[in-house]
């Protein structure tokens, strides 16, 4: 799925020519959850658009006032970034919420393109046989927000895309 919506990009010709320079080509994040029994941790990575991160926090895309990943960076930046993910974001393994807690972060990119990754991890001692996820990161932003879910459960793996219209579905295993 997530192949033909990249070919169907390349057909249309999207290049970075062809977008405007104010902002990044597709409202899009990706999120990867993985699991496997012998580790017994549910992680979770989620990439963001760094303007799309500073547009839901603080109403200006090009905001340098959270400053993540940076030596100035907010003291309260991951406490605003967690409230604002705990509103449009959110894992049960075995019907049980996962605790979001940081573990990690990084930028890539540059410019409009730059990406924060956030990265969780949450032990998870029993067998995981069903995982319900919400991912409605930004679509109180952007009409058109697309938010790719991979998941990896014991070698097995699911993709998914969820919207403003389709924001959580539940796998069993």
């Amino acid at each position: 799925m997530v192949y033909g919506i990249l070919y169907f990009m390349a057909l249309l010709g999207w290049s970075e020519s062809a977008v405007p320079t104010v902002a990044h080509p597709l409202r899009l994040s990706l999120c990867e959850i993985e699991y496997t029994s012998s580790k017994q941790i549910l992680s979770i990575n989620l990439k963001l658009f760094l303007t799309d991160v500073n547009e839901a926090i603080v109403f200006d895309p090009y905001s340098k006032e959270l400053a993540f990943c940076q030596p100035n960076e907010a003291s309260n930046a991951n406490q605003l970034l967690l409230e604002y993910l705990n509103r449009f974001f959110y894992i049960k393994a075995n019907g049980q919420a996962v605790r979001l807690q940081i573990k990690s972060k990084k930028l890539s990119g540059e410019g409009d393109n730059t990406a924060l990754w956030v990265y969780f991890e949450h032990p998870q001692r029993q067998q995981m046989t069903s995982l319900e996820i919400k991912n409605a990161v930004f679509t109180d932003l952007f009409f058109d927000q697309t938010n790719l879910v991979y998941v990896h459960v014991n070698r097995k793996s699911k993709s998914l895309m969820l919207n403003k219209k389709t924001s959580t579905h539940r796998l069993t295993f």
